[in-house]
């Protein structure tokens, strides 16, 4: 076995290759919510005054989701990541959230009007973000 593999593509003097160096899919997530933000906040209002939900959920992945509907669709618009529209309530009975954990997701859920909530889905797992909708 090579040092590389051992050190999890350190070099022996403890530096990352430059060849190796993986961008994080977390900072083409952040530029496309930038893009999309207007949008989404468009989304999250109509799912709230419709009556739908008090909680719009929004998922981030490159892939394909069976959760919520599609909004904003990469292909289509030439990003990285598509967000499908969703909510609390489809993430309980989905058993994404679990119904004892509900009272601590709501906890933690921050104003809707200011941030988005979004499950983001990558190949190594999921979890869910708070993006400001207008970075300060």
């Amino acid at each position: 076995m090579e040092s590389e593999e051992l050190l999890g593509g350190l070099n022996p003097n403890g530096d990352q290759k430059q060849e190796e160096k993986k961008q994080s899919p977390l900072l083409s997530l952040e530029k496309d919510l930038e893009f999309y933000a207007e949008s989404i906040k468009e989304v999250a209002v109509e799912i709230m005054v419709e009556g739908i939900s008090a909680t719009p959920i929004f998922i981030a992945h490159q892939h394909e989701v069976k959760l919520g509907e599609v909004i904003l669709k990469r292909e289509e618009l030439n990003t990285n990541w598509t967000i499908q529209a969703s909510t609390l309530e489809e993430f309980v009975e989905k058993g994404i959230i679990k119904p004892e954990k509900k009272e601590h997701f709501l906890k933690n859920y921050k104003k809707p009007e200011d941030f988005m909530c979004v499950f983001v889905i990558v190949p190594e797992g999921a979890n869910f973000i708070f993006y400001p909708y207008a970075k300060k």
